[in-house]
């Protein structure tokens, strides 16, 4: 898988909660930093981070690119169920096929249109 491959496949986790699949994607030594969040591990992130899809209605890949040989760009939207709507970018960073940190950068709410 390209690393593309890899930050596509983490996200369909995250949407689909599949624990088992994440837990493969995501390297032992991850680390997962937003301005909610500094530098948690693995562990922090999978109890903390991960099982909150359930507050999204949908959510798209808008940008998903490789800007050097470990590090990914992505920009998505989201919907939440109570209709507010957001784009955020992160920064993953995937080694050996497995994504080792991931920084989140969150937008503002980004009306339609």
């Amino acid at each position: 898988m390209s690393h593309i491959d890899v930050v596509r496949a983490a996200f369909a986790a995250y949407l689909a909660q599949d624990r088992t699949a994440m837990d493969r994607l995501l390297a032992e030594d991850f680390v997962f930093t937003s301005p909610q969040d500094d530098h948690i591990d693995k562990a922090a992130f999978l109890d903390i981070c991960f099982p909150t899809a359930d507050r999204l209605r949908r959510q798209e890949i808008l940008d998903a690119v490789a800007i050097d040989g470990e590090q990914v760009f992505v920009r998505y939207a989201y919907e939440l169920t109570t209709g507010e709507q957001h784009r955020n970018v992160e920064v993953m960073t995937v080694r050996d096929g497995r994504v080792t940190e991931t920084q989140v950068y969150f937008g503002g709410n980004f009306p339609q249109g």
